[in-house]
């Protein structure tokens, strides 16, 4: 459907001018993973394909989150995302709770109007931190929020150091199970498949616009009927992550090829953008190496005699 579209993009600078845009997206294509590919064709640049496959992962981890408010995913602290640098924490006030604390690096945080906050759970004595995820909207009593600089790579798309100061929750703002276990963890797989579809895709547009060789879009499609699948997986199992590791190998061959393409379109202003925001494929790459090695490792286990 999509390499039979209009391979020019509309332009795009702000969120404001983003947003509804994908919300049209959204609203036509229900599957997240479609929301993804579709929003990333349709962007003008890597910062709205990033944004559009965020948004469609969050929906894909919290299916109930309502379609008319930006959303965010909010675990970075000042010590990091694991369990132990999460320092923000719930406690329990008569019918309700209390959360207090700060987080940095909330993606379009500065225009999000529903954050899922993960906290731990102060009076739970355990040896890894008890993680809650809550729902905190925008404008709630005790939520500040402040813009942080933008980012060298997609600086469009904004953060926000976000500050709790006795901030009332009801039980019913907070998410059942365990938070890093059910929510933060399994973020990163539907997170990595979405936004590299949704990357892809606008590769994809870009070829077509610029007249890049066939061979190469056939891949390119062929890598999103990939992740297309992998959304459909167990984003916890040891067979995702494998599988997916193969996946994001692949599309990094496919745009390593890019270079000597966006070369030949020196002078396109997407080009320049491009050399600029390649940078963010690079974030979380540790991160996700140990995934896989830790994938391996279960595998391995698992098939033990």
């Amino acid at each position: 459907m999509l390499f039979g579209s209009t391979a020019q993009a509309a332009p795009c600078e702000t969120v404001s001018e983003w947003w509804p845009r994908y919300r049209l997206i959204a609203a036509e294509h229900p599957a997240t993973i479609y929301q993804a590919i579709v929003g990333g064709f349709a962007a003008d640049r890597v910062g709205w394909a990033f944004a559009s496959g965020y948004q469609a992962a969050l929906h894909a981890l919290f299916p109930d989150a309502p379609g008319d408010r930006i959303c965010a995913l909010c675990v970075t602290e000042a010590d990091g995302n694991s369990p132990k640098a999460i320092r923000s924490s719930l406690r329990r006030s008569g019918d309700g709770w209390i959360l207090n604390g700060s987080k940095r690096w909330t993606t379009l945080g500065p225009d999000g109007s529903l954050f899922f906050v993960a906290a731990r759970d102060e009076a739970a004595s355990m040896e890894r931190p008890a993680v809650k995820v809550v729902k905190v909207l925008s404008g709630s009593p005790g939520l500040s929020i402040q813009v942080m600089p933008p980012t060298k790579f997609v600086p469009e798309v904004p953060h926000a150091q976000l500050k709790f100061e006795n901030l009332k929750i009801a039980d019913t703002a907070i998410l059942p199970g365990d938070g890093y276990t059910k929510y933060v963890k399994p973020f990163r797989t539907v997170e990595d498949i979405h936004v590299n579809a949704a990357i892809v895709s606008y590769l994809a547009r870009e070829a077509h616009r610029l007249d890049w060789p066939k061979h190469w879009i056939e891949r390119a499609a062929a890598l999103l009927a990939s992740l297309q699948e992998l959304s459909r997986a167990n984003p916890s199992a040891p067979e995702t992550h494998i599988a997916l590791a193969g996946a994001l190998a692949i599309g990094g061959g496919l745009i390593a090829e890019t270079g000597a393409f966006w070369e030949a379109a020196a002078s396109d202003p997407a080009t320049e953008r491009w050399k600029r925001d390649r940078e963010l494929l690079k974030v979380a790459s540790s991160a996700r190496e140990l995934r896989t090695t830790r994938a391996w490792e279960r595998l391995k286990s698992s098939m033990a005699p």
